[in-house]
């Protein structure tokens, strides 16, 4: 980030300010607190161009006097609300480097699209936003897009409602040296957020290497790799993030969580923020958090048929324990929500204990665990249950201590539900065991065991009707492989909407463990993973395997996708 007195040192050496204009301006920056470059140009030492050129050079942003061409073969690829949406217009070819206008300092996220689209590696040309305007109405003017007002047309990359810190941090935003909303790296933060937003990512990971800055943005499911600013402003951008998210940037030794809440068009964010020290500087990841996409009924989380009907069924039982099993990031949040959004009404008092609290949901009282200050789990649900509820929610069973709580819990008359990392539904079972709870109380308590993952769907705008091969179909024979040429099996051939995957949103796919009188047995005989696994399929358990096979023959997800995301062991 650029501090005020770095930037007017940098412009007095360039020759633009004289020393005397730089002190007056730090000196009503300190009695201000206005941005450096804003008092520069209300002082009439500099004009704003002069300061926007400058900041180009320092983020390797070519900026532009002479007025533009436009090659009109360069832009064929590009419609005029792509190039309204990200203010850019290809306009030259230079060497075997595209060219791209912009009037925005911080657009280089938008540089990979566009170059993916001309299939070329690409460079921005800074010009002003009048000289931008000239540019567009150039070229789309011909291409029948005169109807689309630029001036009126809002760019869906601006940044959205100013972030308000957590809490106030004045000395640590001089410590990072920052300056402001139109600062570049509070810009170039402002913007990234944005741009993960509108991809659609689950989370943001910004990574020190050796030799340069890496961000990836995690889109359903799988990490992708985005534009990153030079190196050199991997400290300056952690340290915004940081104060975003009211933490510590002084702290760089140790692991630090925090938050930030923000507003991106009309939808209200929260991002929780974790940094993590490594070799080269700390590493953040920002997991966007959308309530949009997260509060919805369990008719819409994906699960069809008899397993709906049981499912229901369960979640409405007197007492019991419900669970949700998978990895990291395969939905399990947004089912236990599902179920509890359901379940939310005047006559039921429903708290939950989490960690973090990831959606606030009204209505609910929910437990955020503190273990610093001796509140875990087990402790929170010992304190839950003198609240007399009669619905209880545990973000994550993890030891010992919290599992016989819980089932003691559902032994008195409440209903139960919390998440385990297990690879199936059977597998739950054996878990708790493990963990010391009597198989006779397992029995007893457990109700049902909902295993789940996401996959991703094909994208419906490039959607094709193909024919897999053998070699496709074989990890699937005896689950109707054999007729496959009954099914209506889809791919994406790749497309703008999509990014040229094939894929775009994601589905779960499920396998539910019913616990009943047989399965009942052989808990009792603390049976293998295996044994319970072999007898549930036998009386009609449909896997995890099974349930996206059937998906991938109605054409909504591909067979590799299925592979990819359930092993055989499944």
């Amino acid at each position: 980030m650029i501090s005020p007195k770095l930037l007017a040192r940098t412009l007095g050496e360039m020759g633009i300010v004289t020393a005397a204009q730089i002190e007056r301006a730090l000196a009503a920056q300190r009695q201000q607190g206005k941005r450096i470059g804003s008092l520069l140009v209300e002082l009439g030492a500099l004009k704003s161009e002069q300061m926007g050129q400058q900041l180009a050079a320092q983020l390797g942003v070519l900026p532009s006097s002479a007025p533009l061409g436009v090659d009109a073969a360069l832009t064929t690829a590009v419609t005029a609300a792509m190039a309204q949406e990200h203010r850019v217009v290809p306009v030259a070819v230079q060497g075997d480097r595209l060219q791209l206008a912009t009037d925005q300092l911080f657009n280089a996220l938008a540089v990979e699209y566009l170059s993916s689209l001309a299939q070329r590696a690409a460079e921005l040309v800074l010009v002003d936003a009048g000289e931008w305007d000239r540019v567009f109405a150039e070229r789309y003017a011909h291409a029948g897009a005169g109807s689309v007002s630029v001036a009126k047309a809002a760019p869906a990359m601006a940044s959205a409602a100013s972030v308000a810190p957590s809490k106030p941090l004045a000395a640590a935003v001089e410590a990072a040296e920052g300056e402001g909303g139109d600062a570049p790296i509070v810009r170039l933060v402002d913007q990234l957020i944005d741009e993960a937003f509108r991809q659609r990512s689950s989370d943001i990971h910004i990574e020190p290497l050796e030799e340069r800055m890496r961000i990836r943005f995690r889109i359903d499911g799988v990490l992708r790799e985005v534009p990153s600013p030079p190196r050199r402003l991997h400290g300056s951008v952690v340290s915004r993030i940081k104060i975003l998210a009211g933490m510590d940037i002084a702290e760089k030794r140790l692991p630090q969580d925090g938050r930030i809440q923000r507003t991106v068009g009309d939808r209200p964010l929260d991002f929780r923020v974790s940094s993590l020290p490594s070799l080269h500087g700390e590493a953040i990841v920002m997991r966007i958090l959308d309530k949009a996409s997260v509060l919805i009924g369990v008719e819409e989380l994906g699960l069809a048929g008899e397993a709906l009907d049981q499912f229901r069924h369960l979640i409405t039982l007197p007492y019991g324990m419900v669970l949700v099993t998978g990895p990291t990031g395969s939905g399990k949040t947004t089912t236990l929500y599902a179920a509890l959004s359901t379940l939310n009404t005047p006559k039921k008092k429903l708290i939950t204990v989490e960690d973090p609290v990831e959606y606030q949901m009204p209505g609910i009282n929910q437990v955020q665990v503190r273990p610093q200050v001796g509140l875990t789990f087990a402790q929170g649900l010992r304190a839950m249950l003198r609240q007399a509820p009669d619905v209880i929610m545990v973000g994550e069973i993890r030891d010992a201590e919290t599992a016989q709580v819980a089932i003691q819990a559902a032994l008195t008359g409440h209903l139960v539900f919390s998440t385990l990392h297990t690879n199936d539904a059977p597998g739950a079972i054996t878990r708790l065991i493990d963990m010391g709870v009597p198989p006779y109380l397992v029995a007893s308590t457990v109700q049902g065991v909902l295993a789940q993952r996401l996959i991703r769907k094909v994208c419906d705008a490039c959607k094709t009707a193909y024919a897999p091969g053998l070699d496709e179909l074989a990890p699937f024979l005896g689950m109707g492989g054999q007729s496959a040429g009954e099914s209506l099996f889809a791919k994406g051939v790749g497309c703008v909407q999509c990014s040229n995957t094939g894929f775009r949103g994601r589905l779960g796919v499920f396998e539910f463990f019913l616990m009943t009188d047989p399965l009942r047995e052989l808990v009792y005989a603390r049976a293998s993973s295996a044994a319970i696994r072999e007898r549930a399929c036998q009386l009609g358990m449909r896997t995890l395997k099974r349930d996206g096979w059937e998906k991938a023959s109605r054409g909504a997800t591909a067979l590799s996708e299925v592979l990819r995301v359930i092993s055989d062991e499944t």
